[in-house]
């Protein structure tokens, strides 16, 4: 078994949460809550590597991931 270092990006509205994986075009899950939607992308991410390495394709690695917010005035 190998680990693998990806990021994930998790937002939050009125419906709850939703979380996706940059580097897995359409690796994506939500959740009622910040925990709920943790445990359902990380199964999702397992399941998108899973059909990956069974395709023969190539698994992106993450060095550095950075994640701020910025405030812009118009």
């Amino acid at each position: 078994m190998k680990n693998y270092k990806l990021s994930v990006i998790v937002e939050k509205d009125k419906n709850g949460y939703y979380a996706y994986c940059p580097e897995l075009q359409g690796c994506y899950s939500q959740g009622d809550t910040y925990e709920e939607v943790i445990n359902n992308i990380r199964d999702a991410i397992k399941l998108h590597l899973q059909d990956m390495i069974e395709n023969g394709e190539e698994i992106p690695q993450v060095e550095m991931a950075s994640l701020t917010n910025i405030e812009v005035a118009v």
